[in-house]
């Protein structure tokens, strides 16, 4: 049976539930035509990335129909979509870093890269992305390619294998301006060829200035279809969490106070002795944000680690009200003022099999306030605490013995900030605070900082997010290559500016 229309991609009702009777999807009609960017949005949890792995025969749907190009289909494996011409690009790049941007195009299809066909398909190679404007070093290794080069290579995998639908997983995560500038000129040469592009994102921007029209899920189930001439950043993100979202957070004028953390020529090194961060310093006062923007692999990971005392410091010194904290432990920069939101809320912020019990108190075990008899801790002290900063910060779970691994996202995420800003710190660091976040968690998290600057708390932010750095902080510098380059108050810190300080053009 064929579908009377002509969609490159088409599902109808297409449902799956999981074993554990999660409902991921629930009668979804999607489709994409010929020669079409189509954005996907959605909240965390919503079906975006369920839906992606079903088209890209990654997953089985439960019930329901696609059609590929008119045809009904079955996928079994990701080899049955890419035999159908559907090529996923994720968020998380799928290379072998030490082979050549050409051994991994290549790597799976039948092609020997050091045999008699290489020089041919290596030039064809080349045509093909200097047609579509994917240009990268074939004979480079991987590893020695920036981030925007990998997606590059990363999609020409996919046109090598001759595919006609491409679906993207949050493509611009961490490029910079014009690299996204440059993704989204070859994109639209694609489409001038006649392929289809899903491109899932969280930037609503992004969908309003490239896609032509949008799919919005919600719980599982499309909330709408949307042309772009129809959509506004409001009525999508209305769309995706129910109710109207506040992008336009107010940061109230503030005369910022006294010193609160400094860092003075910091020096940092990596596993092999290369400095990662290089003479850095910086002053953050109360009542003020202080961001750091910056494509990420510049030195933020090392700085905020450093900052929270999990990296040793080469040379300089970080002090907190006055004290010296660098090199000190976590829990001792925490008993000095300090609140440590750390970029990676599954890796650094939690342990995902204990509940929320046993994460909220995650460095504050030895508490006076969570003291038993003796040395023990007093779980029902801990049991109040839990349900307390749950209803104080909105954290939707089924209770305080919920695992942090059953949470979404956004909710693992408010469990790390919750816990941070309970003991009423004097100074925040906030890495990637909104990172994979869907809009409705984003807002809330970036009015907790704007808040917390309100109360006259310091706060460090450091996002590769360019419209948080621009929105929250009152203080703005780029990170390039481990320095901190054109420090600047916010207003005199324009987006074309950042952007050209992203890409290390000092103006």
């Amino acid at each position: 049976m064929a579908s009377p229309t002509k969609e490159l991609v088409k599902t109808s009702n297409l449902t799956k539930t999981y074993p554990d009777g999660t409902h991921a999807l629930t009668g979804v009609d999607f489709s994409v035509t010929k020669g079409e960017i189509h954005g996907l949005l959605g909240e965390n949890g919503a079906g975006k990335t369920t839906l992606s792995k079903i088209l890209s025969g990654i997953l089985k749907p439960t019930s329901g129909e696609i059609y590929i190009k008119g045809n009904l289909v079955r996928m079994k494996r990701p080899s049955d979509a890419l035999g159908l011409g559907i090529g996923m690009v994720h968020q998380h790049f799928a290379l072998v870093r030490p082979f050549s941007a050409f051994e991994n195009i290549v790597l799976g299809t039948d092609l020997n890269p050091t045999g008699e066909r290489a020089k041919e398909a290596k030039a064809s190679i080349a045509d093909l992305a200097k047609g579509v404007g994917l240009q990268v070093t074939l004979d480079s290794p991987v590893e020695s390619l920036a981030l925007g080069a990998q997606q590059r290579v990363e999609i020409l995998k996919m046109l090598y294998r001759n595919v006609d639908i491409l679906i993207l997983d949050e493509p611009t995560s961490s490029l910079t301006i014009k690299e996204t500038g440059e993704l989204f000129k070859s994109l639209l040469k694609l489409k001038e060829e006649g392929k289809c592009v899903i491109f899932i994102t969280h930037k609503l921007r992004e969908v309003m200035d490239f896609c032509d029209s949008i799919t919005v899920l919600r719980q599982g189930k499309v909330t709408g279809r949307i042309s772009k001439s129809e959509a506004s950043p409001i009525t999508l993100a209305t769309m995706m969490v129910g109710r109207t979202v506040e992008f336009e957070l107010k940061r109230s004028p503030m005369t910022p106070g006294e010193e609160v953390f400094t860092i003075d020529n910091l020096t940092l090194l990596d596993r092999e002795g290369k400095e990662v961060v290089k003479d850095l310093s910086l002053k953050v006062r109360r009542g003020e944000i202080f961001g750091i923007a910056g494509v990420e692999g510049n030195g933020q990971t090392e700085l905020a680690e450093a900052i929270a005392g999990i990296r040793r410091i080469a040379k300089g010194s970080i002090r907190l009200k006055g004290t010296e904290t660098g090199g000190k432990s976590s829990s001792v920069i925490r008993r000095h003022g300090a609140g440590l939101i750390p970029e990676d809320r599954r890796q650094m912020g939690l342990i995902l099999e204990m509940n929320l019990d046993e994460n909220v108190i995650l460095g504050k075990q030895r508490d006076l306030q969570f003291r038993g008899s003796l040395t023990s801790i007093a779980w029902r002290k801990v049991r109040q605490f839990t349900s307390d900063l749950m209803k104080k910060f909105e954290i939707t779970a089924k209770g305080p013995e919920s695992p942090a691994r059953s949470l979404s996202g956004g909710n693992q995420q408010k469990v790390v900030v919750s816990r941070e800003l309970s003991s009423d710190p004097d100074f925040i660091v906030a890495a990637q605070p909104t990172r994979g976040l869907d809009v409705a968690a984003t807002e809330y998290i970036r009015k907790l900082l704007l808040d917390s600057r309100g109360g006259g708390k310091a706060v460090l932010l450091i996002s590769a997010e360019l419209d948080e750095i621009l929105q929250l902080s009152d203080q703005i510098g780029v990170m390039y290559e481990g320095r901190l380059i054109g420090v600047g108050a916010a207003e005199t810190m324009s987006r074309e500016r950042i952007g050209l300080l992203m890409g290390g053009i000092v103006a």
